[in-house]
């Protein structure tokens, strides 16, 4: 897969995941836990059809003897599934999204401390920009009084989201496994199967008794299909063209296309605020994979052009 394809794809998979947003506000009886409960456990039923479609009945098999980086991964996608809303039962929204921006930063440092990834001035400098825009959205609404712990679960978000980047990136991994002998990349796809089905056994007791309509549990199914299975199946593909500090930053627009599909899907009118740090988020993106774009395209030209001036 060519990088502009994947950058495309991820494009692809941070628009689905900006759908939870609008089709919340639809929903009927369903709240905090009982949401993230139903979601997450559509989403391990889905994945668990889908993987054993893939993978055939060793699926289940392999779980039990995964190595322990496909358990690691899983449960920081768990973390992911769960600390978003956890975080918004203690603290603002304002709050959990500005701790959200630090993801990319967080991706970058962990891969350069543990992976030895030399990021270009391109990448820290996009990563600065979305930061700044992603703050300046919410800084209008995060008031006095944020609650340190609800901060402190907000960070799991990010932080959870750096270390599964950098383990699919560390890992080596491909979507097929290879039935040659010796050091054989682990299948990191299960792990999102683990994740899931962690998530929805961590909140079920939260969100009992459950209050879902069917109405609810009509839209709640549907996101955990298409807006948790299919997306994160697809980045756990992507990671292996795109570095965990690209797709981290490329995901900081599922705040951009959440606001704006909730606007669309739901009537709520973003501030202009909103608006101008939606712009600085967009433009640190273009800017990042236009600079990406030139510098292949540079390469290119001058390895056709070494031959020819060798000759």
């Amino acid at each position: 897969m060519s990088h502009r394809r994947a950058v495309l794809l991820m494009i692809l998979v941070t628009l689905l995941w900006s759908m939870a947003g609008v089709v919340s506000r639809h929903l009927d009886g369903a709240r905090s836990f009982e949401v993230t409960f139903w979601r997450s456990a559509f989403n391990a039923l889905a994945l668990a059809v889908a993987l054993t479609a893939l993978r055939g009945p060793g699926l289940w098999a392999g779980l039990v003897r995964a190595p322990r980086i496909v358990w690691a991964s899983g449960l920081c996608w768990s973390v992911m599934y769960t600390a978003f809303m956890v975080a918004l039962t203690l603290t603002t929204v304002a709050n959990v999204l500005v701790m959200m921006a630090l993801g990319p930063l967080m991706t970058a440092l962990l891969a350069r401390l543990f992976l030895a990834q030399r990021l270009p001035p391109r990448t820290w400098l996009a990563i600065l920009l979305a930061g700044i825009g992603v703050a300046w959205m919410f800084a209008r609404q995060a008031g006095a009084g944020v609650s340190l712990t609800g901060s402190m679960v907000a960070m799991a978000v990010p932080l959870a989201a750096a270390i599964n980047w950098t383990l699919l990136q560390g890992a080596g991994h491909r979507d097929t496994v290879s039935s040659v002998e010796g050091d054989v990349a682990p299948d990191m796809l299960p792990a999102v199967l683990l994740g899931a089905t962690i998530s929805a056994l961590a909140t079920l007791p939260l969100a009992w008794p459950l209050q879902a309509t069917a109405h609810d549990i009509g839209l709640l199914g549907f996101l955990g299909v298409f807006q948790l299975a299919v997306p994160c199946l697809l980045v756990v593909r992507l990671s292996r063209v795109l570095s965990g500090a690209e797709i981290s930053l490329l995901a900081l627009l599922e705040l951009v296309f959440g606001v704006a599909l909730v606007w669309l899907g739901a009537g709520e009118t973003p501030a202009s605020d909103t608006l101008v740090g939606g712009a600085l988020v967009v433009a640190a993106l273009i800017l990042n994979e236009w600079l990406a774009l030139r510098s292949e395209n540079q390469s290119r030209a001058s390895a056709s052009s070494g031959p020819a001036s060798a000759q």
